[in-house]
């Protein structure tokens, strides 16, 4: 996310210049908590702790939603924003640019190489049996809502919207991910690299799940460890590969040879040959913690 440092951005701005919304930001940025929570937690009463919680969410930093507690209804706050970057210098161009977005299903995957453990879901059941990698060829896989494997690979085909005069200047990918898959132990590593159009645009090592916490999303029948992950933003631009506002290679978005009449091939993938090869868990709508699937954004100019 791009913030404009100026007047019109006051009410985001304005989040920073308090310690207490910075250390709500800090809580959050560990686990959900709700208003009891986070008044305990600063040692100031609910009703201020409410009044920070309203300004960030107005900012587009926090949510909340309602949720049933042991004495009724309960409001419960997530970070939403993972990362900003401030721009001094004005509108950047990319922002003038025309904009091509598509959500792709997390089983809408275009071919895979897969090893156990590993397995699919839909919103309402199990699809096929785990650890068996002959159902990720299922005609079913297209349903899927949460996929994992142990090592291997996933891979996706972005629509290509460009017309024939357009020049690509960034390409955004977000989507929800975790190592861990469901039949395994908790805080396992996980160095998952990313790649466009066979093109390798980094790595990113993944601590470990969060499966003593349910997803927010989640489905009631699900009971496998892991639970949800963290939203992941990559970005391919003319400076290079950033993951979450971070440089992780020199790639630039030129390397990609992006033009209308070719296809956008994305992959994610876990090497078992990986120093810390602990799999990969994608989460779609219906599950985790965001209810997103994996969001792309091209801008041409």
């Amino acid at each position: 996310m791009e913030i404009e440092v100026s007047s019109r951005n006051m009410k985001f701005l304005e989040c920073f210049s308090s310690q207490t919304r910075v250390r709500i930001i800090e809580l959050l940025n560990a686990r959900p908590m709700n208003i009891k929570s986070l008044s305990e937690a600063l040692d100031i009463k609910s009703p201020i702790v409410t009044r920070h919680i309203h300004m960030l969410e107005e900012a587009g930093i926090v949510r909340c939603e309602s949720l049933a507690g042991k004495r009724g209804m309960q409001k419960v706050c997530h970070l939403q924003l993972t990362h900003a970057m401030l721009l001094f210098g004005g509108t950047p161009a990319a922002d003038m640019a025309k904009k091509y977005t598509v959500s792709l299903p997390v089983g809408h995957y275009s071919s895979c190489e897969i090893k156990p453990t590993c397995g699919l879901a839909s919103e309402a059941q199990m699809i096929g049996m785990c650890d068996d990698p002959r159902y990720f060829a299922d005609p079913e896989h297209v349903k899927a809502r949460v996929l994992w494997f142990g090592s291997g690979y996933v891979e996706y085909r972005i629509p290509n919207y460009m017309v024939n005069n357009e020049t690509p200047v960034s390409l955004e990918i977000s989507l929800e991910i975790c190592s861990e898959t469901p039949c395994a132990v908790n805080h396992l590593p996980s160095d998952i690299a990313f790649a466009l159009n066979g093109v390798g645009i980094g790595t990113w090592t993944y601590p470990g799940d969060f499966g003593s916490t349910r997803g927010i999303y989640t489905p009631d029948w699900w009971h496998k460890n892991i639970q949800h992950g963290l939203i992941k933003t990559i970005r391919i631009n003319g400076q290079g590969s950033f993951i979450d506002g971070i440089q992780v290679s020199g790639i630039t978005i030129d390397r990609l040879k992006l033009a209308y009449d070719k296809e956008i091939l994305f992959r994610i993938s876990c090497s078992p040959a990986a120093k810390n090869c602990g799999g990969v868990t994608l989460f779609g709508k219906g599950f985790g913690n965001y209810n997103q699937d994996i969001e792309v954004t091209l801008r041409c100019e």
